[in-house]
């Protein structure tokens, strides 16, 4: 679903499925879009629904994703122009593929409500993001514990983009995770196996924030660096029809994959 020409005029409305301790992708999405206002001519509002989450683990996840039926029917009663899933590990946790299965559940929620818009995952963008940049080989860095940094691995092999190596700083509570310094990436990123990689992703999860330091390690190591709310934004632009360039927000956003 693109937005039409009668409607470049209007504010476009991007809505977030978001779990309650999520403070991130209310930052970062409207970030990057603001900063796409300056070279574009729409206009964007943000408009969110919660799950209830504070731990990232395995239960409080699943229970979590039972929720974001709700938080659909709650954002397709705005008449939302796309929505998101801001959740990546959510959807990873619930077995492989499954962003599949949650996208086309939660687009149908929006269809049955009268407000049919297009519906973006984190998990789903990020891997998506990765074979629109050809990537093969990759390194993440996520905020989880061990486990489900291995857990989010794994998903992503199953979708035939290797991963090289991992860094998990296994912070449990998402709070903490939420406040953590971007520019920390500066240094950890160092630490991750960077041989013979097509990409790397500086923040496997949509809660650490990365946003500052994107195009600083990109710069610096002269590899493909982007995150799961920069592949969120990329592909919310594309379900839009609009032309997804953000400048200074990496290679995906660069205007080479628009």
């Amino acid at each position: 679903m693109g937005v039409s020409l009668d409607n470049m005029h209007k504010t476009i409305r991007i809505g977030q499925i978001v779990p309650s301790s999520n403070l991130t992708m209310e930052r970062e999405i409207p970030a990057m879009l603001r900063a796409r206002e300056a070279q574009f001519p729409e206009r964007f509002s943000f408009h969110s629904s919660r799950m209830r989450m504070k731990k990232v683990t395995a239960e409080e996840l699943k229970a979590m994703d039972c929720d974001s039926d709700r938080c659909a029917l709650e954002l397709s009663d705005g008449a939302v122009d796309v929505m998101g899933y801001a959740c990546l590990v959510a959807i990873m946790s619930m077995g492989k593929g499954y962003h599949r299965e949650s996208q086309a559940r939660l687009h149908q929620v929006t269809v049955d409500n009268g407000h049919p818009a297009p519906v973006v995952s984190s998990a789903g963008a990020l891997v998506d993001g990765l074979h629109l940049m050809g990537a093969k080989r990759i390194s993440i860095i996520t905020p989880y514990m061990r486990p489900l940094t291995n857990m989010v691995a794994d998903y992503i092999e199953a979708e035939g983009v290797e991963v090289t190596d991992s860094i998990a700083l296994e912070i449990p509570d998402n709070l903490e995770v939420a406040a953590q310094d971007p520019l920390n990436l500066l240094d950890i990123y160092k630490r991750v196996n960077r041989k013979n990689i097509d990409a790397l992703v500086l923040s496997a999860c949509v809660q650490m924030p990365s946003l500052a330091a994107i195009q600083k390690v990109e710069d610096e190591c002269g590899i493909p660096v982007l995150s799961a709310s920069v592949a969120t934004t990329h592909q919310m632009l594309k379900s839009l029809g609009l032309r997804a360039e953000v400048k200074n927000c990496g290679q995906l956003l660069s205007g080479t994959y628009a």
